[in-house]
């Protein structure tokens, strides 16, 4: 049986990719590539080890969409404290789960819902 060893890479909708860059430049991520000479324009940002894709969808209702993904984290909790005096909106405060992970999120412009965690002592 193969290996699922790799990078695993979120693609995600964005109802307007200027509006994305804003808001995830913000959170000090940056542009690796926009791709726009074919199909839907399409956007890499980077931060650290983290990438995420967004492929522009101007029809998306931020209120309807149901595009997200998780990312485990070393430090949730430094990254909510970086994020949070931003003033952006929808950054939302870090809790302890049932599950064993502190964990907060945040909804971008587009209505991806982004959640952080990392696991608690003794958690997963």
């Amino acid at each position: 049986m193969g290996s699922l060893r790799g990078e695993t890479i979120p693609i995600l909708a964005s109802r307007d990719i200027a509006e994305t860059v804003g808001f995830y430049e913000r959170l000090g991520f940056g542009v690796v590539r926009l791709y726009e000479g074919f199909g839907a324009p399409y956007l890499l940002l980077r931060r650290d080890d983290v990438e995420l894709h967004f492929v522009h969808s101007p029809d998306t209702d931020p209120k309807e969409s149901h595009g997200g993904c998780y990312l485990r984290l070393e430090d949730a909790q430094a990254v909510y404290d970086e994020w949070a005096p931003l003033g952006v909106p929808e950054v939302h405060p870090p809790r302890d789960t049932p599950w064993g992970m502190r964990e907060f999120f945040v909804v971008d412009p587009s209505g991806n819902l982004i959640r952080i965690g990392t696991p608690l002592p003794g958690g997963p």
